[in-house]
C-alpha cells in the first residue's frame, strides 16, 4: 500500500512535464521548456520521438544504426524485452503524455511485486524500496522496474521455496536472471554467484559415521551449477533469437549503440569527472580519452567481478556458506562504479541489496543524499548551462553526488560480501558455530 502511494507521487512528478498543448508530433510543448528546471524529465517521455515509437513501429524488425551512432527506424538502444515494453506502452497513445501514462500503468505492478517480495524477505526494511526517494525520482524515469523485479524474484525463489531442491531453485532463478538480462543486462552478472552457490550447496551438519560434530560434509553439485549456467544462456538465446532472425540489423543496433556510447557530461561517471580533466580540449585528446575509457572500463569491471567472487569464496571457506546475494551486490557495485555510464535511475538496481543485507543505515542515508544530488542536481546543472547562468554551484552539487556515490560503492562492495541478511528467512546467514578447518569434499 505504501509503495502504491509512492508510485502515484512518482507518476505525478514526471507528469508535470507532459500535457496539452501538443505539437503535431505529439510532443508536449512544455517538455523542452521545463524538463530540466522543474526536474521532471524522463527518458520515457523523451523517447516518444526518435525511435519510431510515436509511429507504433514494432522494435528491432527494421532500422539500424549510422556510423556516428544514431539509431534509425525501429531500432532502440535497450535489450529486446525493454523495447517490447516501449512498444506496448505506445499502444493507443498519440502523444507523449499518454505514452507516459500507459508506460506507468505497465511498470507499476512490477514495483508492487518487488515491494511484496522484499517485505517477505526483509520485513520493514522493505520500506526503503516502497517509500524511499529513489522510487519517487526514478520509478517512471526509464524502464527499470521490470528488471529489478526479476533480480529480486531470483533471490526470492532461492530463499523461500525451500521445499524444492537447491538445484531446482537455482535453475528457476537462472530463468529469471536470463529474462532480466533481456531487459537491462545487469542481472546476467548474478548468474556466476548463483551457480557457485548451487555448486557448494547449502550447509548441513552431519553427525553420523566418521564425520565429527560441527564438521560439514559437502558434495559439490557440478551438474547443478552447469545446469544453472546453461539455463540462463538458453533463456537469453530463446528470447533474443526471434528478434535476431526477423531483423538482425535492428537487433544488433542496440548492442552497437552501447558499444559506441561515450563517457560525456550526461553519463555521471567517474571517468568523465575524474579522468577527462587530465586530457586536453582538442578533438584528438577527446578521442584518446574515449579510447582509454573503452579499454579500461570493461577490464576493470571484469577484475571487480573476479575479486567479488573470490571474496565470496573466502567467506565460504570460513563459514561454510557462499554469500551469493552479497557477492551479486558487490559485483553490481563494481559495475556501477566502473562503467562509463552511471545513469541516475540505476540506483533502483542497488536499493534491493540495501534492503536485503545488513548495511548500516547511516551509510544508506549518506548514499541517498549523494544520489539525490545527482537525481536532482544534474538537471538543475543542465538548466543553468542552457540558460547561460553561472553553473558553479550546480556543478559542485553534481560532483558531490558523483564522488559521494563512488566512495560508498567502494564501501558497499566489501560490506555486501560480509553482510548477513536482514530477514527472518535466511539461507545465507553464517552458522552460529563456524566449521572447523576439516572439510570433506567430493565432486560428482
Amino acid at each position: 500500500m505504501v509503495c502504491a502511494v509512492t508510485l502515484l507521487v512518482a507518476y505525478f512528478n514526471k507528469a508535470r512535464c507532459a500535457g496539452a498543448p501538443f505539437e503535431e508530433s505529439g510532443r508536449s510543448t512544455i517538455f523542452d521548456t521545463i524538463k530540466d528546471s522543474h526536474v521532471c524529465y524522463s527518458d520515457i517521455q523523451f523517447l516518444w520521438l526518435g525511435r519510431d515509437i510515436n509511429e507504433h513501429v514494432f522494435p528491432y524488425l527494421s532500422g539500424g544504426i549510422t556510423p556516428d551512432g544514431a539509431l534509425t527506424g525501429g531500432a532502440v538502444e535497450y535489450p529486446v524485452l525493454s523495447g517490447l515494453f516501449m512498444w506496448l506502452g505506445a499502444i493507443g497513445a498519440d502523444n507523449d503524455a499518454a505514452f507516459l501514462l500507459h508506460s506507468a500503468l505497465l511498470l507499476a505492478p512490477f514495483a508492487l511485486l518487488t515491494a511484496y517480495m522484499l517485505g517477505k524477505l526483509a520485513g520493514r526494511a522493505a520500506l526503503l524500496w516502497a517509500a524511499g526517494p529513489p522510487l519517487i525520482l526514478y520509478a517512471f524515469h526509464n524502464w527499470e522496474l521490470p528488471v529489478v523485479c526479476t533480480a529480486v524474484g531470483a533471490v526470492y525463489v532461492v530463499t523461500t521455496m525451500t521445499r524444492y531442491s537447491l538445484r531446482a531453485r537455482g535453475i528457476a532463478a537462472a530463468v529469471l536472471l536470463g529474462i532480466g538480462f533481456c531487459l537491462k543486462l545487469y542481472p546476467g552478472i548474478f548468474v556466476l554467484p548463483l551457480l557457485l552457490h548451487v555448486l557448494v550447496g547449502e550447509p548441513t551438519v552431519e553427525c553420523r559415521g566418521e564425520t565429527p560434530p560441527g564438521v560439514h560434509s559437502r558434495h559439490f553439485d557440478v551438474r547443478g551449477a552447469l545446469a544453472v549456467a546453461a539455463t540462463a544462456v538458453v533463456t537469453v538465446v530463446l528470447i533474443n533469437l526471434p528478434f535476431a532472425l526477423a531483423g538482425f540489423q535492428g537487433w544488433r543496433a542496440s548492442i552497437t549503440f552501447q558499444e559506441l556510447r561515450q563517457a560525456d557530461i550526461t553519463t555521471n561517471s567517474i571517468w568523465y569527472w575524474g579522468l577527462r580533466p587530465l586530457f586536453g580540449n582538442s578533438p584528438e585528446s577527446e578521442a584518446t580519452f574515449q579510447n582509454v575509457v573503452s579499454a579500461a572500463s570493461p577490464l576493470l569491471i571484469l577484475a571487480a567481478f573476479v575479486l567479488a567472487a573470490w571474496l565470496g569464496w573466502r567467506r565460504y571457506v570460513l563459514t561454510g556458506v557462499y554469500p551469493w546475494v552479497g557477492v551479486s551486490g558487490a559485483m553490481l557495485c563494481g559495475f556501477l562504479l566502473l562503467h562509463k555510464v552511471h545513469s541516475p535511475q540505476y540506483t533502483l538496481w542497488l536499493i534491493p541489496f540495501l534492503v536485503l543485507l545488513e548495511v548500516p543505515w547511516s551509510l544508506i542515508g549518506v548514499y541517498l543524499l549523494a544520489d539525490a544530488a545527482i537525481g536532482i542536481g544534474v538537471f538543475r546543472y543542465f538548466y543553468a548551462l542552457g540558460s547561460g547562468r553561472s553553473a558553479d554551484l550546480q556543478e559542485n552539487v553534481v560532483q558531490f553526488g558523483v564522488w559521494g556515490r563512488a566512495m560508498l560503492l567502494v564501501v558497499f562492495f566489501f560490506v555486501f560480501v560480509r553482510a548477513k541478511s536482514r530477514g527472518i528467512i535466511d539461507t545465507t546467514r553464517e552458522l552460529e558455530q563456524p566449521p572447523q578447518p576439516v572439510l570433506a569434499y567430493s565432486a560428482l
